[in-house]
């Protein structure tokens, strides 16, 4: 199958090209400023917001399946118009469209969120990455949406190199004990993707880890996989801190984890030091 991934420099994307060509797919992989971050797939330049180069580049490559990382926070256009104009550019085309989304749809009022629930962000980040979900299923009625957390592995995830600064003493911060999520290994997550995208599924899918943790714990979790020695970890309170924001979102994969192979495992287990 010719796979295209968009955003393919970044963290996930890269594991989606890895995982893509393992599998014996034909793997493009487009970036917008890091073209040496992608390696084993054909490299394209692509501005997303840019409805006409969009649209030239998916007549040049022709996938058959696109699967959608890209994403900056604090620019609305790149979030939440881009997705739009890449369904745009798909309207004619019998292509499969996989939307990567993200628990920041929610406000975390009501805690657990299966897929039926209706988004309601607090942040501008996640107004962005549900107006996106909604312009996506409209001009692409059969895109696969899919959730997820915080994404951790291999230790080049961002919440990774934070957890190694503040444990280092590199860098200032506080990691909230009251700050939940259900974080999600990159591995597991780029394989569940593709397994969506292969497939016939269509609509919201929620793929996050099966522990719901704090930031606190996940940071502990990782200083002790990566030195056991480190203890230099301060945590705090986010409520008290007054930062505007969701704080217990608990993304329930349950229903898609029943379809799928690949099993989302908890960040207990895969963050647990290998023996010896």
């Amino acid at each position: 199958m010719r796979v295209l991934i968009v955003g393919g420099s970044g963290h996930l994307g890269r594991q989606l090209v890895r995982c893509a060509t393992k599998d014996g797919h034909q793997v493009a992989a487009t970036y917008r400023t890091r073209p040496h971050q992608i390696s084993g797939a054909e490299k394209h330049q692509l501005d997303l917001r840019d409805q006409q180069q969009t649209e030239r580049l998916i007549e040049r490559i022709d996938p058959q399946l696109i699967i959608n990382t890209a994403f900056q926070q604090g620019d609305w256009i790149s979030t939440a118009v881009a997705p739009a104009n890449l369904a745009q550019a798909l309207r004619d085309r019998s292509v499969r469209l996989v939307h990567v989304s993200s628990d920041a749809v929610f406000s975390g009022d009501a805690i657990h969120y299966r897929e039926t629930a209706t988004p309601d962000p607090v942040t501008p980040y996640g107004a962005a990455k549900a107006a996106a979900e909604t312009a996506t299923t409209a001009v692409h009625p059969s895109a696969v949406i899919a959730r997820t957390s915080l994404i951790i592995g291999h230790g080049s995830s961002s919440h990774e190199r934070f957890v190694h600064a503040l444990a280092t003493g590199q860098q200032p911060g506080t990691l909230f004990s009251d700050d939940i999520r259900c974080p999600v290994h990159v591995d597991d997550l780029a394989a569940a993707l593709l397994e969506l995208g292969v497939g016939n599924r269509s609509g919201i899918h929620h793929l996050a880890g099966a522990d719901a943790i704090s930031r606190y714990e996940l940071g502990l979790l990782i200083a002790q996989r990566d030195d056991p020695a480190t203890s230099g970890l301060r945590h705090g309170s986010r409520t008290d801190a007054n930062i505007r924001g969701p704080v217990d979102v608990r993304l329930d994969s349950t229903e898609t984890q029943q379809g799928l192979r690949t099993q989302l495992r908890g960040a207990r287990e895969f963050l647990k030091p290998a023996p010896g």
